[in-house]
């Protein structure tokens, strides 16, 4: 197995002296208590109040702000000083560079709040999950086969977590995947899983010539179809609705360009294999399947890695049981499975994302 150079570094000797290890150890045996103890260290605005304190805050000073409990400030003070994320310093409470992580970075928001309103009370039925390969998971929100079906009927926080966590890692790299996929010049563009039609909007917006058809389950396309309606080059997209594991849907044909957005990273491996040679099949020689995805194994640090590899278990608890977030080297070999060749591959956007750019394998051509 393949590893970028910064991940292999990191993933195939032991990094962790004894003591260290035994700490982590515990710190994975505590892990949901630790989680919930962050996220309200958030919530409640402790970290921001730590934040904007240079001298930092007594337990005192920080019930009085936040209108907590003296109690309820300092097991949750004490707590986060043996996490890491607050320091002790001339009897105060100061914010921990982890702290503020938790605190500024985007993506660990993002993360976190996905984590609580969308994963965290399905994670218990990981075993279940594993064992049957069903998304055992979704339950507690529905009786939905995958959770794509629910989506619009998911409580308002999963929903929203949903859609913020969705947009953020796809929307970051729009910008550079526009340059990658215009410089082909595509006319037409048939936008699989589109969602609700975000990146056709990108497109339109970005080509004034640009037709793109948003390919997906219709209940998906109704909502696409509210999300677009008055804006600008709405009447240049349009929808098709169709069950994309249904083996018997072809793909429509001609299309100068087959759009692929953390779409295939919701499938199986035999289902992508499928997918991707219905995709090969209304195809010709000019064509191109632009496949963006973030694969584990081409990312720049491990921070990247360690939160793909963990959206994984969504996909297994939550999504549909059976899919995860790739190595380069199954996508690749799903993508010659289906008929295809990859004949570029574009690494290093923004949110860790590649660009695979396949055409017809040359003996199908």
């Amino acid at each position: 197995m393949k590893m970028f150079p910064a991940l292999e570094k990191k993933y195939t000797k032991e990094q962790r002296r004894a003591l260290e290890a035994q700490r982590h150890a515990h710190e994975i045996a505590f892990a949901p208590v630790t989680f919930q103890v962050s996220r309200l260290m958030v919530k409640f605005g402790i970290f921001q109040l730590l934040s904007d304190a240079r001298d930092g805050l007594t337990p005192d000073e920080i019930a009085e702000k936040t209108g907590l409990s003296r109690y309820a400030v300092q097991v949750l003070l004490e707590s986060s000083l043996t996490i890491g994320t607050v320091l002790y310093a001339g009897e105060r409470f100061v914010l921990s560079k982890t702290g503020w992580f938790l605190l500024s970075d985007p993506l660990a928001s993002i993360n976190m709040r996905f984590n609580h309103d969308v994963n965290y009370l399905g994670m218990y039925h990981m075993e279940e999950a594993l064992l049957n390969g069903k998304p055992e998971g979704l339950k507690v929100f529905g009786q939905w086969k995958t959770i794509y079906e629910g989506l619009s009927s998911l409580p308002g926080a999963a929903k929203e977590s949903w859609f913020g966590f969705d947009h953020f890692y796809s929307d970051n790299s729009f910008d550079e995947a526009l340059e990658i996929v215009f410089s082909y010049s595509p006319a037409t563009l048939l936008d699989v899983g589109g969602n609700t039609g975000r990146w056709a909007l990108r497109c339109v917006g970005h080509n004034r010539e640009v037709n793109v058809v948003i390919m997906d389950l219709p209940q998906q396309i109704k909502l696409m179809e509210n999300n677009v309606a008055g804006r600008t080059g709405a009447e240049r997209i349009s929808g098709y609705g169709a069950n994309l594991l249904d083996k018997n849907q072809p793909f429509p044909k001609g299309f100068d360009a087959i759009w692929m957005s953390q779409f295939l990273d919701c499938f199986a491996e035999e289902e992508v294999v499928g997918i991707v040679g219905r995709a090969a099949e209304s195809m010709d020689e000019n064509s191109r399947l632009f496949i963006m995805e973030t694969l584990w194994d081409r990312q720049a640090n491990d921070v990247a890695a360690y939160c793909l590899t963990q959206i994984s278990l969504y996909f297994t608890v939550m999504a549909n049981g059976n899919s995860k977030m790739y190595h380069s080297d199954d996508m690749i070999r799903c993508v010659e499975a289906g008929g295809l060749e990859v004949e570029k591959i574009c690494d290093g956007l923004k949110s860790g994302h590649s660009i695979l750019v396949c055409r017809k394998a040359r003996q199908h051509a």
